[in-house]
């Protein structure tokens, strides 16, 4: 009872924190402490719920709906006719890492971490269930989450990367960063350890680039400043290179 008496007084003191919520922290606080109407302290805490006060303005979604894909296919065309070449380098340098016994690795923060988890899965796995071909070796470098907490915590997030690149990288290896600014430190102190240890660098970015002076042999850069329209770009180039790399070496 204690422990639910708490509970009510925490849900009243953020009300009490948003303005929005004035009028109805003034009307709960006399009650909080007045045994004999605490379950409509209880009742009113728990059924305030913002998420459930507003509905979907419906003309206003689908405007937004059809804005944004436009938005995405003109930048895919943007693509397309920008970045073709440098995708099919891209591929190229993949094909070529398998076929001199070499590995994939992959490294990206949020969205771009699961890209990475995807595009080793397309490897690993298979892109076109009618191909039948053995597994290709690519490690996604943002799935070993005991590691990547422990070194966060206990080293730097900066190096969380580049210190996989160090450990499992050799020569002859290829690394695929992601990154939509082209700024995240650790994707950039990955690329920086992957050039000194001779893993060839793939760059996935948005239309500013990488912003890194250590050589990267091939940079894919999707003509946006949007995060999510770069996002779903790289995604799209992804399969095209798994596309490429598979039809290619098992064709």
């Amino acid at each position: 009872m204690l422990r639910t008496f708490r509970a009510a007084a925490a849900g009243a003191r953020r009300l009490r924190n948003s303005a929005s919520d004035a009028a109805l922290y003034a009307k709960l606080r006399p009650s909080l402490f007045a045994p004999t109407v605490f379950s409509n302290v209880l009742n009113s805490c728990y059924s305030y719920d913002p998420l459930h006060s507003a509905a979907l303005d419906t003309s206003n979604a689908i405007e937004t709906i059809q804005l944004r894909l436009r938005l995405a296919a003109s930048v895919s065309k943007a693509t397309a006719d920008e970045q073709a070449s440098a995708i099919a380098a891209a591929a190229d340098v993949v094909v070529r890492t398998f076929r001199g016994g070499g590995k994939l690795l992959l490294c990206g923060n949020g969205g771009s971490a699961a890209d990475c988890q995807h595009m080793a899965a397309e490897l690993l796995g298979r892109l076109n269930r009618q191909t039948i071909r053995p597994g290709l070796p690519a490690i996604a470098l943002t799935t070993d989450t005991s590691f990547l907490t422990a070194h966060a915590n206990d080293v730097s997030f900066d190096d969380v990367f580049a210190r996989q690149v160090q450990t499992l990288g050799s020569r002859g290896d290829a690394l695929i960063a992601i990154s939509t600014s082209g700024t995240s430190r650790n994707v950039l102190a990955a690329v920086e350890i992957a050039w000194r240890n001779g893993v060839t660098v793939i760059a996935l970015t948005g239309c500013d680039g990488l912003l890194t002076e250590v050589p990267v042999e091939v940079v894919v850069r999707v003509p946006s400043s949007d995060t999510q329209l770069i996002q779903q770009t790289h995604l799209s180039i992804e399969h095209l290179i798994c596309e490429l790399v598979e039809r290619t070496l098992y064709p």
